[in-house]
C-alpha cells in the first residue's frame, strides 16, 4: 500500500474560506517533503489543467496522481449529461498526462441539499431519496462511469458522503446493491463512515470485494456526540474539526489496515484531512499524519 495526501488536506476544499488559498506548488513541495507518494487532483483548476505540465510538476516532485473527485447531483436526471462531460473532461486530463491508472471518484453533490447537511450525522430514513430518486440517482452513477470507462479506459468509484445522499451504511449500501460491481467501485472513507452512523471495520464483510480505493479521514467522537446532543450541522461539525488528525478519534486504524492487508489491497491510502485556517499549520498536521501512519506499519 502506498501513502497519498489530497489537497484538502490544504484547505484546499470544495467551498470558499477567509483568506489566501494556498498554491499549488506549495501544497505540492510539503507533500514530497515529507514523504507522501501521490497525490488527488482537488478541485478543477488548483492543479495545471494542461497535461503535459501537469505531468511535468508531479514528476519534479516524484508525486502520482491517483484519482479525481468529482460531485455531482445525481438525484437530479437533468445533471447527468453534465456529469458526464465533467467526469470525461477529468478522466481526459488524467489520461493524457500519463495516470492512466488514477480514479475517478465520483459523489453526490454533497452539502447542497439543505435538509441533508442539517442532519448530517443523524439521517433518518424520511431525509433519504424516494425510490424513483434512487432509480434516478443509479442511473445516473452508470452512465457516468460507463462514459470514463468506454471513453478513456480508467476506473470509477463513488464515495460516500456524510451531508450528500449516500451517508448512511444503509444508503451505501443500496447503492452498492443497485450499481454494477464491474463498473463503479467503492472509494472507502473511514471518517465519512464513521460520522456517518457505522462501524468502519464493518465495511470489509459487506462491500470488501467492491473497496478499490481508500481514504483514510479520523473522526473525533467528542465532536460528533456535541453534534448529536446540540443538533449542528455537517458545516458546524468540520468547521469544529470533527475530522481530526489521524489517530486523535476513535476510528481503529491499525485493524484497517490488517483487514486490507488481509485481502491484499494492494492500492492508494489517501490521507484526507479537512484543515481550515483556524486549525494550525497544514503541513505540521500532514506531517503527523504521515509519522502516525509510519508508526503502525505503512
Amino acid at each position: 500500500m502506498k501513502i497519498a495526501n489530497a489537497p484538502c488536506s490544504w484547505g484546499v476544499l470544495e467551498f470558499d474560506l477567509p483568506g489566501e488559498p494556498l498554491d499549488y506548488p506549495q501544497v505540492l513541495n510539503e507533500m514530497q517533503v515529507i514523504g507522501y507518494r501521490g497525490t488527488e487532483l482537488g478541485d478543477w483548476g488548483f492543479l495545471p489543467t494542461d497535461s503535459e505540465k501537469l505531468r511535468a510538476e508531479l514528476k519534479e516532485r516524484e508525486l502520482t496522481l491517483v484519482a479525481a473527485f468529482l460531485p455531482i447531483p445525481f438525484a437530479d436526471r437533468y445533471t447527468h449529461a453534465w456529469g458526464k462531460a465533467r467526469a470525461v473532461q477529468h478522466a481526459r486530463l488524467l489520461v493524457a498526462a500519463g495516470f492512466d491508472t488514477a480514479f475517478i471518484v465520483l459523489s453526490d453533490h454533497n452539502g447542497s441539499v439543505e435538509e441533508r447537511w442539517k442532519n448530517a450525522g443523524r439521517i433518518r430514513p424520511e431525509h433519504g431519496l424516494t425510490k424513483e430518486q434512487w432509480r434516478t440517482f443509479v442511473k445516473g452513477v452508470h452512465r457516468v462511469a460507463r462514459a470514463v470507462k468506454d471513453e478513456m479506459g480508467l476506473r470509477t468509484v463513488f464515495h460516500h458522503h456524510c451531508a450528500g445522499y449516500v451517508e448512511t451504511p444503509d444508503e451505501l449500501d443500496t447503492l452498492m446493491k443497485r450499481t454494477d460491481p464491474e463498473l463503479v467501485g467503492l472509494c472507502f472513507d473511514t471518517g465519512h463512515y464513521r460520522f456517518g452512523g457505522g462501524n468502519p471495520l464493518d465495511i470489509f464483510e459487506k462491500h470488501g470485494e467492491r473497496i478499490w480505493h481508500v481514504h483514510f479521514k479520523d473522526c473525533d467522537p467528542e465532536i460528533v456526540a456535541q453534534v448529536l446532543k446540540e443538533d449542528l450541522s455537517y458545516f458546524n461539525a468540520i468547521n469544529s474539526g470533527v475530522f481530526c488528525e489521524l489517530g486523535k478519534g476513535d476510528v481503529d486504524f491499525p485493524a484497517i489496515v490488517a483487514e486490507l492487508q488481509k485481502r491484499n489491497y494492494d492500492g492508494w491510502i489517501v490521507v484526507e484531512q479537512d484543515v481550515f485556517p483556524e486549525m494550525g499549520s497544514p503541513y505540521e498536521s500532514a506531517k503527523r499524519n504521515f509519522n502516525y501512519l509510519k508508526s503502525i506499519g505503512l
